[in-house]
């Protein structure tokens, strides 16, 4: 009889060549958390490079022991109100939070929302970035509301509208403030009302047109057809939900555009406690500004850039440098001491079941 060849052997039907697949299925799946690791290290050690290397350059243009000279010599009381100004922004923040989750048919204690927000806060400055905050809130409504993707639109609705509320404090503060005038470097008036009516322009379809809107993420769906589409129609409903409650949203952004004025209130008391003389009309201007700056991602908790953009404008105002950065830096500090409060409150509390409202 002929010599029959041997089958060939799958790689799988040796014992070592198994040992070997599974060592690198095991391998690879280690390498994808170590490399996503090194990125989110790589990035974080770019943004303290950015904020080191601008405060870096701020503080080689001013006379330290002059600033720390003034800073010691602050008003206390005017501290003292700055502080109470930044919890009244909080309770007021908590406060147009529950409207929008009352709009969804929800119904928290205003403590609780307050509890979380101050929780949030905590996170938002004493995490690389201020994403840690909104994920608090939306761990501490999603239980109650069935579904986290309808706790992130609130979530995101408030983040929204709080956004539209900055850029109108911007622009009244431009058009109000006479001493920055219309020309040198800066964004000015014109630029901050195309802007505040850009935002409103992108924001009407989501609340008065949500089908429409919802149509606009449709080529979502080639990411993952069956999940795409349930978070889409929770997403809808939702939004349903917004357009049905005006006055919940209009409540909202009253409360947005409330919250930017106490913030502005907050940093015109610091400038007090200092004796550097600058108005609430020009701060309406820089604070939101500055807030804005501090969204892109390229700096720590943005140090350094909140600075810079505080040094810009005070110097338009004809202010010396180390004016504005007495002005950022105490700000910035009162904010983290109010917000160990939400670190004592994350220690303290206990979940508690919260029943949805029919």
């Amino acid at each position: 009889m002929p010599h029959e060849r041997e089958p060939a052997r799958r790689p799988d039907a040796c014992p070592h060549a198994r040992l070997t697949v599974l060592y690198e299925d095991v391998t690879t799946e280690r390498e994808q958390p170590k490399s996503a690791a090194a990125r989110s290290a790589l990035i974080s050690i770019l943004k303290v490079g950015v904020s080191a290397a601008l405060l870096w350059v701020l503080f080689s243009r001013v006379d330290v022991a002059r600033l720390w000279s003034v800073a010691r010599n602050a008003s206390t009381p005017w501290l003292a109100a700055a502080l109470a100004l930044y919890v009244v922004m909080i309770l007021v923040s908590a406060w147009r939070w529950g409207l929008l989750l009352k709009a969804q048919g929800l119904d928290f204690p205003f403590r609780r929302l307050t509890a979380s927000f101050f929780v949030a806060t905590f996170f938002n400055n004493f995490l690389p970035s201020n994403i840690g905050g909104d994920v608090v809130r939306i761990a501490d409504t999603a239980p109650a509301a069935g579904s986290k993707t309808l706790a992130t639109t609130v979530v995101l609705i408030d983040r929204g509208i709080g956004l539209l509320g900055l850029v109108l404090m911007a622009a009244l503060g431009a058009t109000a403030g006479a001493r920055f005038g219309g020309s040198g470097p800066g964004v000015g008036a014109g630029m901050l009302w195309a802007g505040f009516g850009l935002a409103a322009m992108i924001a009407t379809p989501a609340l008065l047109m949500p089908e429409a809107f919802v149509r606009m993420l449709q080529p979502l769906r080639i990411v993952h057809r069956e999940w795409v589409d349930e978070r889409l129609d929770r997403l809808t409903l939702a939004l349903g939900r917004f357009k049905e409650s005006p006055a919940a949203i209009a409540g909202c952004f009253a409360g947005a555009v409330a919250v930017q004025a106490v913030l502005v209130a907050y940093y015109l008391a610091i400038a007090h406690s200092m004796r550097i003389p600058i108005g609430f009309a020009e701060l309406a201007v820089i604070v939101p500004i500055t807030f804005i700056v501090q969204m892109v991602p390229i700096s720590m908790n943005g140090f350094g850039v909140r600075e810079a953009t505080f040094g810009f404008y005070f110097s338009r105002l004809g202010l010396p440098l180390e004016s504005a950065l007495l002005v950022s830096f105490v700000g910035a500090a009162l904010i983290m001491v109010v917000s160990l409060a939400g670190g004592v409150i994350s220690l303290a509390r206990r979940p508690h079941p919260v029943e949805r409202s029919v």
